[in-house]
């Protein structure tokens, strides 16, 4: 799982792009300086303007996430929210489209032809999503303005005065960014789309503990103790001074944001029975372009399930061999009671955990050579959730580097040690480590004459899809240690075979939480708080949790089609190269590039 979304996405509403115009070279229409990160490795000067353009606004439109990948400019600014701040992006995304499609493609180079076509694709999906006005029912305890707020401690670096006197310009800021929030909140309510009764009594529980605590035990309160040994004795007070001014004022929009969840969103949050999309107006056309968007591929709800239906059958196949020879049993339930209930099987305490974590993100980073060409220049390192988000999470996920400052962080929940599977650690790590997201997000993130459109694109079923190939892959790299950790291997892919099938059902089959929870207790291992908070995810973000197996069933069919027709002359190390050499792409793009590549060892060696 990967926390920051690198999806270049600006729409909530669909507005239909108008007539196609010949479009003018790059000096003509940049609005914008040129950044050459933005226009790295293309060669036509009209693409090379739209790039640029594009960029820019995602960035000035997305401030902290700018803040992430390295880009400084607009640390003192938040986001903007509200309606009238979703229709300014879906216009601006519909006039970039509209500039993209009149591209003489056919008379670009390759590498510029595949770039505009992943634009005008990611665009188009983007576009197509906008029935679904997410941005008027999205909250949960993960997706909320309290938790943008508290996250801004740690995403914005301060290391002059400058930085601080940015990161109190943002706090400042926080209360329009929640009056945005409930501008939108309000809307949905006025059109029947309204999140859940039990995330909107999660997000409540959220706002009021956090309330309850004095303004010096806030997160976003401890930059002002951090200490800067550097600075000079007034600026260490102005830092302070600021935040402590400032939070006054972020308690004050808390506290209107309390308010409103009371008064007016509770009562209108649809009942538990009503979870899914298709409850929502337009929701069966917006599960299906959001299924669309996720996996890049034109798949129905009803043939996703199937696929996950499918694959469990088999994945149950491997387990009960497995459980033969570990616990002597080969039916299911038992299996999954016998991992779910020996307390040996559990961490003690947090320590425990990260300590575990760590060694096996070292024996990975000691694999990898044997199986890639191409390696990452950035560090990975574990670090633990932070303690306000942790109970109301991901078991871990990755946060991708951010270039010049910091490698990649391998986040790891070390709430409730005791539901914590000690047989989950190898596979967890392989995936949100090395050689899964850290591997494949640095690499894109380093790939040199790449346009930052493409270094940051984020294809959910390439990324999750590969990072769930490597869990099995690691068995080939002789990573696991034994057979209780390639036992939770298989729970793993068990999980997230019922994803596909959980999601579908919730969204596309009107499933309740508790048939969605039941289904996940009785076909995989994990603990039944961890099932509580991932059914709240699927309920709150349909269709991502159908990437992961849907990407590595894809990554899978194409090794072995590699293997089929080159036999001898597979190369793992060159067919992962290929594989990782071009960013996160659609798996249709990844499909041709394999097969070119194929193409290409075949005319070599004949």
């Amino acid at each position: 799982m990967v926390s920051l979304l690198l999806l270049l996405s600006l729409s909530c509403a669909h507005h239909p792009a108008a007539g196609l115009n010949p479009v003018p070279a790059e000096s003509a229409v940049s609005s914008s300086p040129i950044n050459p990160a933005a226009v790295a490795g293309v060669t036509d000067p009209a693409l090379r303007a739209l790039l640029n353009d594009h960029w820019e606004d995602t960035l000035r439109r997305s401030p902290t996430w700018a803040t992430a990948l390295g880009d400084h400019r607009f640390d003192a600014l938040l986001p903007a929210t509200g309606p009238d701040a979703t229709f300014a992006a879906i216009l601006a995304r519909d006039s970039f489209l509209k500039r993209a499609r009149a591209l003489p493609v056919d008379a670009l180079s390759p590498s510029d032809s595949l770039t505009v076509s992943l634009f005008i694709e990611k665009l188009t999906t983007d576009a197509a999503t906008d029935i679904c006005h997410t941005e008027q029912w999205e909250l949960s305890g993960r997706t909320s303005p309290l938790v943008d707020i508290n996250g801004l401690a740690e995403a914005t670096p301060i290391s002059t005065p400058d930085d601080g006197a940015h990161y109190v310009a943002r706090l400042r800021q926080a209360g329009g960014y929640v009056d945005g929030a409930i501008a939108n909140l309000r809307a949905g309510i006025a059109a029947g789309r309204t999140p859940t009764l039990s995330s909107t009594e999660l997000v409540l529980k959220q706002v009021n503990d956090q309330l309850a605590q004095p303004d010096a035990a806030w997160v976003i309160s401890t930059p002002a103790a951090a200490p800067h040994p550097d600075w000079s004795s007034a600026d260490v007070a102005a830092l302070a001074d600021g935040i402590h001014a400032a939070i006054p004022e972020v308690r004050d929009a808390y506290q209107k944001f309390q308010r409103f969840l009371v008064a007016e969103l509770l009562p209108a949050a649809r009942p538990e029975s009503r979870a899914g999309t298709l409850y929502l107006p337009d929701g069966e056309a917006c599960y299906t372009a959001l299924i669309r968007s996720e996996t890049s591929l034109p798949l129905t709800a009803a043939e996703v399930h199937q696929t996950g239906l499918s694959a469990l059958d088999g994945i149950h196949d491997e387990m009960r061999a497995l459980g033969k020879t570990l616990f002597g049993i080969e039916e299911i339930p038992a299996i999954l009671q016998r991992l779910r209930t020996d307390p040996s099987l559990y961490f003690k305490d947090g320590a425990e955990i990260q300590s575990a974590a760590e060694r096996c993100l070292a024996r990975s980073t000691q694999a990898i050579p044997r199986f890639f060409g191409r390696l990452p220049a950035a560090s990975c390192t574990v670090k633990p959730i932070p303690d306000y988000e942790a109970p109301y999470t991901y078991i871990a996920y990755y946060n991708p580097m951010v270039p010049g400052e910091r490698g990649g962080e391998y986040r790891i929940n070390l709430s409730r040690p005791e539901t914590r599977a000690r047989f989950e650690m190898e596979a967890l790590t392989w995936h949100e480590s090395i050689p899964g997201h850290h591997l494949q997000i640095a690499i894109a993130q380093e790939l040199p004459d790449m346009p930052a459109f493409r270094k940051n694109l984020s294809t959910t079923a390439f990324v999750e899809g590969w990072a769930l190939y490597t869990e099995r892959l690691a068995d080939e790299m002789g990573l696991y240690s034994s057979d209780l950790d390639r036992l939770g291997m298989l729970s793993f892919d068990a999980w997230r075979a019922s994803r596909l099938v959980v999601d579908t059902g919730i969204h596309a089959k009107g499933w309740t939480r508790a048939q969605a929870e039941t289904f996940l207790l009785e076909n995989t291992a994990l603990a039944p708080n961890n099932i509580h908070n991932e059914v709240d995810r699927y309920i709150t973000w349909p269709g991502q949790a159908c990437a992961y197996k849907i990407g590595q069933i894809e990554l899978w069919k194409l090794r072995h089609e590699a293997e089929r027709r080159l036999g001898a002359r597979f190369d793992l190390k060159a067919f992962h190269d290929v594989v990782l050499g071009q960013g996160a792409v659609t798996l249709p793009v990844l499909r041709a590039q394999v097969d070119a590549w194929i193409t290409s060892v075949d005319l070599a060696n004949p």
